[in-house]
């Protein structure tokens, strides 16, 4: 599993000719270590007196920060999979006209199976904002960049989501899940870079002026 591969062999992994682990998994990635680093500060935030009158928003921030980060782990693993089984699909035999049908049935059922992939991450990245902005808000001062760097990462992640998902509609039959796809694939999309976006951008410009005693 790629999940349990060191840093360096995913990465020498993804620098390879081969097109898996491909943007899907490494966006998946990216969110993941957002969520990472969101539920980092909230554990450098519970627990200390300066912070006690937040500790209770901090607790649920940190249990939602782990569910979400659970979940993008899993999706680095299954964008992947769905994606050879992709390859597998185009790669079934079409010499007769029931092997040509069966292979059309596979790619078509194998192609939304590999859209939902990334629209999955796009979703865990947006219900990860509300957490980044807890913790952006509440969290340990000393911890401040590493909010902004969650938000970025959640940023990233979710945009590089959301281009696996429309680089796989113009392959689907299926009108009604391209559109239904395709419209939430924006909202989302627009909503949680614009959110991340704002949420970075305030950390940035205060961090001059953070007071670290």
């Amino acid at each position: 599993m790629l999940i349990d591969r060191s840093v360096s062999s995913f990465l020498e992994d993804t620098a390879s000719s081969s097109p898996a682990p491909g943007g899907g998994s490494v966006s998946a990635l990216a969110s993941a270590l957002g969520a990472s680093l969101t539920a980092m500060v909230c554990r450098l935030t519970i627990g200390k007196k300066k912070y006690a009158d937040v500790e209770e928003t901090m607790k649920a921030a940190l249990t939602k920060a782990e569910e979400i980060r659970f979940a993008l782990r899993s999706l680095i693993d299954a964008d992947t999979q769905a994606f050879n089984t992709l390859m597998m699909a185009f790669g079934m035999p079409k010499d007769t006209e029931d092997q040509r049908s069966a292979r059309a049935e596979d790619i078509e059922s194998a192609t939304q199976r590999a859209t939902q992939m990334p629209l999955e991450v796009l979703r865990q990245s947006a219900k990860a904002v509300d957490i980044i902005q807890t913790v952006a808000d509440h969290g340990n001062v000393n911890s401040r960049s590493d909010a902004g760097v969650a938000a970025v990462l959640i940023g990233a992640g979710a945009r590089g989501a959301a281009m696996n998902v429309m680089i796989n509609l113009p392959g689907i039959k299926d009108a009604e899940f391209v559109a239904a796809t395709k419209a939430e694939t924006v909202r989302l999309e627009e909503e949680v870079t614009a959110r991340c976006q704002a949420i970075a951008q305030k950390i940035r410009s205060g961090l001059d002026t953070v007071d670290r005693s």
